[in-house]
């Protein structure tokens, strides 16, 4: 199951979808692990501060990668088909604001993984 959720960047209301799919289309997209990815991001944002930016590139990259995929995965026709091209249509914001509401709908999408499984694995076990 799917979770959507609206989430307001530089002034527009931005949609992003977390469900099953996301990790293989981050895969094929990126070459990469989005558990891994996720994981790294959230130890480089959770040691650093707020005030001042002490991301490296390659934790910014990751952040704007996962932050289009949900977002093409939510409006497909509507996302252009870049990151680079999506991030044009924004000025610089923070991703301290933005990054712990993708953490939360990620996580949200998840446990209703883990939930799903539960029920399954109760309904055969009848």
């Amino acid at each position: 199951m799917a979770i959507q959720k609206n989430i307001t960047i530089d002034g527009i209301e931005v949609s992003f979808k977390a469900s099953a799919a996301v990790p293989r289309l981050y895969r094929l997209k990126f070459g990469r692990d989005i558990y891994k990815d996720f994981a790294a991001l959230q130890k480089s944002v959770s040691e650093g501060d707020d005030n001042k930016s002490s991301l490296n590139i390659e934790s910014l990259e990751v952040f704007e990668n996962i932050g289009y995929i949900m977002a093409k995965h939510a409006q497909p026709d509507v996302v252009p088909d870049s990151p680079d091209e999506w991030l044009e249509g924004f000025n610089t914001f923070s991703i301290y604001e933005i990054l712990p509401q993708l953490i939360e709908l990620w996580g949200l999408n998840t446990a209703t993984q883990v939930e799903s499984k539960k029920n399954i694995a109760r309904l055969t076990a009848r």
